[in-house]
């Protein structure tokens, strides 16, 4: 078990104990997950070793988070292999109920948060020089000392199609248009986005207040801090699988996952903020995912053209 692995242990095993009874060695629950590996899979493999229920996990890769997973499951929808997914963002959740991957009637569940924010190397920038909004980004003063994560997967590509919704198309679409012209740098992931920042190869990414947190655990010379303006709530969400294999077993282990101790203790890993941020109840999911694909052409023609 690893490091963080270790964070988890003794809080969990209080809850799982209360599991133990009803689940035998022969059960199984299979679930797809974005969230990271490392802090998801020490929670799975204790819920695991004390309810006697075999969990199957698969994961994803940082490069195009989240988005391998829906293309996989949308493509089992007729015959289902995976009985639970968990995500560590909310659209791409929203966007398998729209396509009927989801059970009808049970809606997606969230809970926790992480924040988006800004980030920066400390030895070539102060706090108070540190960008008031996202449309600063644009100015000559950034030009290439700018990182983000390719909007096209992950939370930043949820968080970007939110502004998108939030803003109206055209200031959007302007304000991406230029972002590319001032040069900012569009690399795969936010943890790349926290290691440019931390190397001095940029002043200043957009990342997740997780993977500011990891940086400084590694003791990089970044600092981090949550946008005022324009700020967004990345909560963790889990949906049903419609004509999953084994839906007891995925009511189980969803009701596991949303407990106070696991919460704690993905707080304590860093995957989760330890205060709730601005809740994103007023995103409208339903119209953000009938956007998506005019959204990721658009994307897609001002980044990767």
């Amino acid at each position: 078990m690893t490091g963080k692995g270790q964070w988890f242990v003794g809080t969990l095993v209080a809850l799982t104990l209360l599991l133990v009874g009803c689940g035998s060695g022969s059960d199984a629950v299979t679930v797809y997950t974005s969230q990271d590996q490392v802090y998801a899979e020490p929670i799975l493999r204790e819920f695991e070793s004390q309810t006697g229920i075999t969990v199957r996990a698969v994961y994803d890769s940082e490069a195009v988070k989240t988005v391998g997973l829906i293309n996989r499951l949308i493509a089992e929808k007729n015959n289902p292999q995976c009985d639970l997914f968990w995500n560590n963002e909310e659209f791409r959740t929203h966007q398998l109920a729209a396509r009927g991957v989801l059970e009808n009637g049970q809606p997606i569940a969230t809970f926790g948060a992480r924040t988006r924010q800004w980030v920066w190397n400390t030895n070539q920038l102060s706090r108070a020089e540190v960008p008031k909004d996202l449309s600063s980004l644009t100015n000559a003063l950034w030009r290439g000392k700018v990182a983000i994560a390719l909007p096209l997967f992950g939370s930043t590509a949820t968080y970007f199609q939110v502004l998108r919704q939030q803003w109206g198309e055209e200031r959007w679409l302007a304000w991406c248009s230029a972002l590319v012209a001032n040069e900012v740098m569009a690399v795969d992931g936010n943890s790349v986005v926290v290691q440019l920042v931390g190397r001095g190869e940029v002043a200043l990414g957009l990342t997740d207040s997780d993977d500011v947190r990891a940086g400084l655990k590694n003791n990089l010379p970044i600092a981090g801090q949550s946008l005022l303006d324009d700020g967004f709530a990345i909560r963790n969400s889990i949906g049903y699988i419609a004509g999953a294999p084994r839906p007891g077993l995925a009511k189980r282990l969803a009701k596991y996952l949303q407990s106070q101790m696991v919460r704690d203790a993905l707080v304590a890993a860093g995957a989760l903020d330890s205060v709730s941020p601005v809740d994103s109840s007023e995103i409208a999911w339903p119209s953000v995912v009938a956007e998506n694909e005019r959204a990721v052409a658009e994307l897609k023609s001002v980044f990767l053209d």
